[in-house]
């Protein structure tokens, strides 16, 4: 039995299909969406052509698709269903408390015939991102809100002085909310590490965003 890691490239779908991993789960592969309009992952701003670096990296496959707003839903399930005939049985997602994002997941899923799986449901945030930390995964901060995270942070990596300004203004410490979004680097769940040699910030429609100009494995 195989399962889907819907995939954005980020911190909590990375560390949710590890934990799923670690539980037993075949992630056979990794589902990515883009925007049809910026060809980078809605939201984050990754460039597509990263996430198909974390695929090599990863060694797990990748299916990536161009998605439009109005027709999300749509479209997540036609690529779903592509994939079931090979044997896929449910789809990983790292969801941790808005519930919203869950009932839609279920729905979905229930729809599609298969299984939903949410390994970081309802755990205390502060716990994933040290867990994430400390199970030795590296990841970069690619976008942040601008009146909530200076734009020195922008293009950083994760780590416990980081946490410490989260919780110093209090701000939702996995970022659940959009406060912030991340991009994975390396970890327990890659072979190699992908390597950013050269990245500006720019700033857009109120978020601060990284602009990865060289990048490689």
């Amino acid at each position: 039995m195989g399962y889907i890691a819907s995939w954005s490239g980020g911190k909590d779908s990375c560390f949710a299909c590890y934990q799923a991993i670690l539980n037993g789960y075949d992630i056979s592969y990794l589902l990515n969406f883009i925007s049809k309009e910026y060809k980078r992952v809605s939201f984050h701003g990754t460039e597509s052509k990263l996430i198909q670096l974390q695929s090599q990296a990863t060694g797990i496959p990748l299916l990536q698709k161009e998605t439009t707003w109005d027709g999300y839903e749509k479209e997540f399930k036609e690529a779903v269903k592509s994939l079931i005939p090979t044997g896929v049985n449910g789809i990983v997602f790292g969801d941790i408390y808005l519930q919203e994002h869950r009932d839609w997941v279920e729905r979905v899923c229930k729809d599609l015939g298969i299984e939903a799986i949410e390994p970081l449901w309802k755990k205390e945030p502060e716990k994933i991102l040290l867990g994430f930390i400390e199970y030795g995964f590296e990841a970069i901060i690619v976008s942040a809100k601008s009146d909530l995270i200076d734009e020195k942070w922008i293009g950083q990596k994760i780590d416990k002085k980081f946490v410490k300004y989260l919780k110093d203004k209090n701000i939702d410490l996995c970022g659940e909310n959009g406060e912030y979004h991340t991009f994975v680097t390396g970890g327990p769940l890659f072979k190699t590490k992908i390597k950013i040699t050269k990245q500006k910030t720019i700033a857009r429609e109120g978020y601060y965003l990284l602009d990865t100009i060289e990048f490689s494995l």
